[in-house]
């Protein structure tokens, strides 16, 4: 149910409730409905959505892929693209937090076709258990990555100071950013590290998604938001920081460690260096659970956002089926059947079709990023011509709308930096393969935009914000009674010491 200026329905809002409250995009509602089907079930916690904003997507991107970067641009462009990237997400996700709670919207001697088996048959059963099957193993999966990241910064101080016996190196210090030096490739090598930043943080907008299944967004989405400044900070520039103090930029197997090269990961290059026995296998399995947990991650966002999409008319009716357990079985059997193209490493040319399909979505976090920032500056202004100010908001982005025009300038400076690693590759001339291979994505989306508005004859970029309807969709029901609950509340934080508002600010 929702609260519409049409409709004028007022029933009293309760915050704490949880497990009954049903959440459904605004177009969800009417055509499953019309259609005698399910709806989506409202059964993350507090905990799933914490764990979700904290290691949801950790994969192999940050434990596999940083490797190649600190090869291509050194331990300097490493931890500076990182931040840089981390403050674009920073202000993102606040932007999608915002947005969010108003309208809920291995080892190389087995066969690898062996592995493709396992990790399909893995992902389907947790996705029969539906909404809260994803949240249970994101937590314990996400604990697991959590607990490794952390176990990797205490133990990487240790090895930096030279307490590791076994590693004949001795103090190390900051002798690999003087040689073989901070910076690698120069200006190209600094530029080519965003878009491993931004396969390592890509899933990081799961928050927004999942806030439509959560069982009470208004007290977990602004929680699990504040949660990306930490893992920002702790995960990524932190450990990323101590890696490029403990692993060399020019050792050879860095240049290999991509995709599912988990053998070649800087992480379990570092355990090696120090002579360390037992950790790499140790890392090694951590790395592969990470996968599972960022394919079950994907699973839940394209089954989403599958759904979504159909029940806006913008796909086939059928696609927004949802079954009497609250999965959008249409969607779900959809995107996995896409999982079947994994098969095509069993291929002689298996390697190279891989890597044209990955340079489908190789900018797509980009474009996703710059369009939620982008959708957050549109929203204020629509807000605003309604005649709301941010203390209507149930959750005001941290960074105000400042903070989106950032994030979008980022997001856009970012793909420049990317067209330029394309256009004048690393050790190479120009060349149209390297060039599609790295760029591909950027006309995909181009020509799939313009299609869209070719077929539906609108002339126009974007919803104009006369035809925004910023209600529809709302969980709450009563918004004087919602209002005066907020102001109530705003005005208890004023009463609080300044340790304890800024403990809620950030936490």
């Amino acid at each position: 149910m929702g609260y519409s200026e049409e409709g004028g329905s007022h029933e009293k809002y309760n915050p704490d409730v949880e497990a009954d409250v049903e959440a459904v995009s605004p177009g969800t509602l009417s055509s499953v409905d019309e259609a005698g089907n399910g709806k989506l079930h409202s059964k993350l916690k507090g905990r799933h959505m914490q764990m979700i904003a904290i290691g949801g997507s950790i994969g192999a991107g940050l434990f596999v892929g940083s490797g190649g970067a600190l090869n291509s641009g050194g331990p300097a462009s490493l931890v500076i693209d990182f931040i840089i990237t981390g403050i674009m997400l920073l202000v993102t996700v606040n932007a999608l937090g915002e947005l969010a709670y108003p309208h809920n919207t291995g080892h190389t001697s087995i066969n690898v076709g062996v592995w493709i088996t396992i990790f399909l048959v893995l992902i389907f059963f947790i996705n029969v258990f539906g909404v809260r099957g994803y949240g249970e193993v994101e937590f314990i999966l996400g604990v697991i990555k959590v607990i490794a990241i952390i176990g990797f910064i205490l133990l990487g101080v240790i090895i930096d100071c030279g307490g590791v016996p076994t590693d004949h190196r001795g103090y190390i210090g900051a002798h690999y950013w003087h040689e073989p030096g901070a910076f690698r490739n120069g200006f190209k090598g600094f530029c080519s590290v965003f878009v491993t930043a931004s396969f390592a943080f890509g899933g990081t907008e799961l928050v927004g998604l999942a806030a439509a299944e959560a069982a009470n967004p208004r007290k977990t989405v602004p929680k699990a938001t504040k949660q990306v400044f930490w893992r920002i900070s702790l995960f990524y520039v932190i450990s990323l920081f101590l890696l490029g103090l403990i692993v060399p930029s020019d050792n050879p197997n860095l240049s290999q460690a991509s995709g599912g090269n988990t053998r070649y990961s800087p992480f379990v290059l570092s355990f090696q260096l120090a002579g360390i026995k037992s950790l790499p296998s140790i890392f090694n399995a951590v790395i592969t659970l990470s996968v599972i947990s960022v394919a079950n991650s994907c699973t839940f966002a394209a089954t989403r956002t599958i759904q979504a999409l159909c029940s806006k008319g913008m796909g086939p009716k059928w696609g927004a089926k949802i079954d009497k357990h609250g999965r959008p079985y249409i969607a779900l059997i959809f995107t996995l059947s896409f999982g079947f193209l994994a098969y095509i490493n069993e291929a002689k040319q298996g390697g190279q079709i891989f890597t044209w399909l990955l340079s489908l979505s190789g900018l797509s976090n980009f474009f996703t990023w710059g369009s939620i920032c982008l959708a957050h500056i549109r929203f204020r202004r629509a807000w605003k011509r309604a005649g709301r100010t941010t203390d209507d908001l149930p959750f005001a982005a941290m960074f105000g709308v400042y903070g989106s025009w950032i994030g979008l300038f980022l997001n856009i400076l970012c793909l420049i930096a990317q067209f330029y690693v394309a256009l004048f590759p690393i050790g190479g001339s120009p060349d149209a393969q390297a060039f599609f291979e790295a760029y591909l994505a950027a006309p995909i989306v181009i020509a799939f935009f313009v299609g869209y508005k070719l077929y539906y004859k609108q002339w126009w970029i974007g919803v104009r914000t006369s035809e925004m309807k910023v209600d529809e969709g709302r969980r709450e029901l009563d918004i004087d009674a919602f209002r005066a609950e907020l102001d109530a509340e705003r005005a208890e934080k004023a009463t609080w010491p300044w340790w304890k508002r800024t403990w809620d600010f950030w936490m």
